[in-house]
């Protein structure tokens, strides 16, 4: 099997949580020189470990909580692991937040172009895939208003018609696409087929089973930041509903990561 293009080695993902807030600066300045318990830390991915090869499509599923969230923001970068490491190959798209990368006060057209130039595309070559990332999202004249003004389902269409448009070979896609409509949803499904056909690689969060079952190649269950199962989508959507008491029956193997 060729190398893996993501590979995940050990990762722990630790953030410090504030349990209450000082009242003034003194108070803040006073706890800041003795010991107390007014944080604790909290591993929101734990000691997780997983490859990714050229053309598969990983959906990762869990309860909210599970940390599937701060899993694809290690691998984007936008976290930096605590602990571990993460080796992307290849360039990276990632839609893991609505909005991120856009800057409200600018048009949807102008934040078109600063993703692009932002993903190492010249303006000329932006310019080129400007009509096609615009016939996709399909929102009118509204390309020329502020992103500030867009609903969570415009933010949506542009962000994925750019993330594709600019043909990377690892998109990343966490549950934006649960704010389209079906519609549009399906038209997003037929693209990223069409992305898996080409070879690309494609990692996806979503709460959707069936989504998981008729798109991806393999699945990863996540439960309080820790592997729980890796392998086959159809067994590791088993084992989640049996675990979540959703009446499915509980699988007698999965592969463990």
């Amino acid at each position: 099997m060729s190398s893996p293009v993501i590979r995940v080695q050990n990762i722990t993902q630790r953030f410090r949580l504030i349990q209450e807030r000082p009242d003034s600066i003194r108070e803040l300045f006073a706890r800041a020189f003795r010991h107390n318990s007014q944080y604790h830390d909290f591993d929101a991915i734990q000691n997780v470990s997983f490859d990714v090869h050229q053309g598969e499509m990983v959906g990762i599923v869990g309860r909210n909580g599970s940390g599937k969230s701060t899993l694809l923001k290690v691998v984007a970068g936008v976290y930096k692991p605590t602990f571990g490491s993460v080796e992307v190959h290849g360039t990276l798209a990632p839609l893991i937040e609505l909005g991120a990368g856009f800057h409200g006060e600018l048009t949807g057209r102008e934040n078109v172009l600063m993703n692009g130039l932002l993903m190492g595309f010249s303006k000329r070559e932006m310019q080129s895939r400007e009509a096609s990332i615009l016939e996709f999202a399909e929102i009118g004249d509204f390309i020329d208003a502020p992103v500030k003004q867009y609903s969570s389902g415009m933010y949506m269409r542009l962000a994925f018609a750019v993330a594709t448009e600019v043909n990377p070979d690892i998109l990343v896609v966490d549950e934006i696409l649960a704010v389209g409509d079906e519609p549009f949803q399906r038209k997003c499904f037929e693209r990223i087929e069409r992305f898996r056909r080409s070879g690309k690689t494609i990692l996806f969060v979503t709460h959707s089973m069936e989504q998981v079952v008729e798109h991806c190649d393999r699945a990863i269950y996540l439960d309080t930041g820790k592997v729980v199962a890796d392998g086959r989508p159809e067994k590791v959507v088993d084992l989640y509903f049996a675990a979540n008491a959703i009446g499915h029956s509980p699988l007698e193997h999965v592969s463990h990561s």
